[in-house]
């Protein structure tokens, strides 16, 4: 049986079928667009982040309208004097800003975060200073009166009774002092749920952190900064106060040689320490405690913190503390049954009546420490006006004969408090240099004002506004892209025969 051939089609058939077919591919094209650039993509990434930082800026009142545009200019401006025609960004923005003194660093950092709660009652925060036990330390000016401050804040995630009771005793102790080598408060108030505490701020850095940067003190420099400490110590002594946590880290120093100690509310009355809510635990840092701090905390009193002052002083003149090595258990026993190395082991131009003195405010014995802070700073004061001169006597002191520390792992600075499973309750309340300008050393990511809302979302409706101003052009359509492709793959005389029988067929449905 024969096949039948297959029935003709006319030309004019198959034109409109590859009309169909082309007009079909066009409404796909439409609906289903094609990838955006990469460049496209992070265009507008750079423009969320923009916006972002726009509505937040303007949302803390710090920057106006008219301000941020004009930082836009010149970021702007600065781009193409660098030869380059790319969209500015946010840290473009903020660079212009900063530079402006318009904020501060921290502020923009904040800012382009989406966090715009940048004040605590009539307190502008400008930096982040550091961050101890009991609470974080932000640089501020009062929005009135113009005057930078340190302001100690507890955090809300340690706003327990037991941590609101001390820090408002830490408020109230130091509200009492004045005297010009210890960190005085000016201030303190609630914002919210937030309770804070204004200090005076020392420009400078702290002992520890001048140590490490630049090694050891010259004996002159030592004994100015540790006398001028000692009188501090003795004015809080004669109030009544003992502060339990003298270390290098809470004696700061300005760059006029001028000494402070901080964190003077950690301080308990000696004549009422069973009202003291941390009474019975050991509060201080392992490497600077006194024997009876670990033996008997209720029973300490001036001499504690003269032992505490002559390891700060070991530390700033021999780069070490006096028992390296070690946990805080380990650090603890040392500090009640051994001596540590001779100073002049590690720095042997050092005085010898410059080492006694160290030896005698390190004695076991409360009863053969120096007599008070004022005696250790009259002994000291001598050696801050003589120059460096080598002076090299032999070692005879019993008190630094001293075995070899433990093989034990760990820093030489022991912040570790201990626990009822390992020791003794080593509570810690302090933050180096709680007022200084380089205590914000860390390389944490400074945290944002406490008690401020979550971050602003870009995608929240508030936000739409500065968004909807930030949107790029829309795009071409891609109908010509696709009939260009479409000449190229297919023959001349078939794309001709389509286009003729699309125009008739769009002809005949008029």
């Amino acid at each position: 049986m024969k096949k039948e051939p297959p029935a003709a089609t006319s030309p004019t058939t198959d034109a409109r079928r590859i009309a169909d077919q082309l007009k079909s591919v066009i409404e796909q094209s439409k609906e289903r667009p094609l990838p955006k650039p990469a460049s496209t993509e992070a265009a507008e990434s750079i423009d969320e982040k923009l916006a972002l930082f726009h509505t937040a800026a303007l949302h803390s009142e710090l920057i106006s309208e008219q301000v941020f545009t004009r930082a836009v200019d010149i970021a702007k401006r600065r781009l193409k004097a660098g030869g380059s025609d790319g969209p500015v960004d946010a840290e473009a923005v903020a660079a212009a800003l900063i530079q402006s003194g318009v904020i501060t660093s921290y502020q923009a950092q904040q800012l382009r975060s989406g966090r715009s709660k940048l004040t605590l009652g009539p307190y502008l925060i400008t930096d982040w200073i550091g961050q101890g036990g009991m609470g974080q330390v932000f640089k501020a000016v009062h929005r009135v009166m113009g005057r930078e401050c340190a302001v100690k804040v507890l955090p809300l995630e340690k706003s327990t009774e037991e941590s609101r009771a001390s820090f408002m005793r830490e408020i109230r102790l130091q509200a009492g002092l004045d005297h010009p080598q210890l960190v005085r408060a000016f201030d303190a108030g609630r914002d919210g749920n937030v309770h804070y505490l204004v200090t005076e701020y020392v420009p400078g850095t702290d002992l520890r952190k001048y140590v490490r940067r630049h090694g050891p003190l010259p004996v002159h420099q030592a004994a100015s900064i540790i006398s001028q400490a000692a009188r501090g110590l003795q004015y809080a002594h004669e109030l009544g106060l003992i502060h339990r946590d003298v270390k290098p880290g809470n004696i700061l120093v300005t760059p006029d040689g001028v000494a402070k100690v901080s964190d003077v509310g950690l301080a308990a009355w000696s004549m009422g320490i069973h009202e003291d809510p941390r009474a019975g635990k050991i509060v201080g840092t392992a490497d600077y405690l006194s024997p009876e701090q670990i033996r008997s905390p209720l029973m300490i009193g001036p001499a504690s913190d003269i032992y505490s002052l002559g390891c700060t002083t070991y530390y700033v003149v021999t780069g070490k503390v006096p028992f390296p090595g070690g946990d805080s258990r380990s650090k603890c026993r040392r500090h009640c049954e051994q001596t540590p190395w001779h100073p002049r082991k590690f720095a042997p131009e050092l005085p010898e009546e410059f080492v006694d003195a160290i030896a005698d405010m390190m004695e076991k014995d409360p009863e053969r420490r120096v007599a008070s802070a004022a005696d250790v700073a009259d002994r000291l004061e001598p050696f801050a006006r003589i120059s460096d001169a080598a002076i090299d006597p032999p070692i005879r002191r019993q008190a630094w004969t001293a075995p070899p520390p433990p093989m034990e792992n760990g820093v030489d600075e022991d912040h570790v408090g201990l626990d009822g499973r390992s020791g003794p309750n080593v509570e810690e309340d302090s933050v180096a240099g709680s007022a200084s300008a380089e205590s914000q050393g860390s390389t944490d990511t400074p945290p944002p004002v406490p008690g401020g809302d979550a971050a602003i979302d870009a995608a929240d409706p508030m936000v739409g506004n500065s968004l909807s101003s930030l949107q790029t052009a829309p795009r071409p359509s891609h109908t010509l892209a696709i009939a260009i492709t479409l000449a190229l793959a297919v023959p001349v005389s078939l794309l001709i025969g389509a286009v003729l029988g699309f125009l008739a067929h769009e002809y005949w449905q008029f």
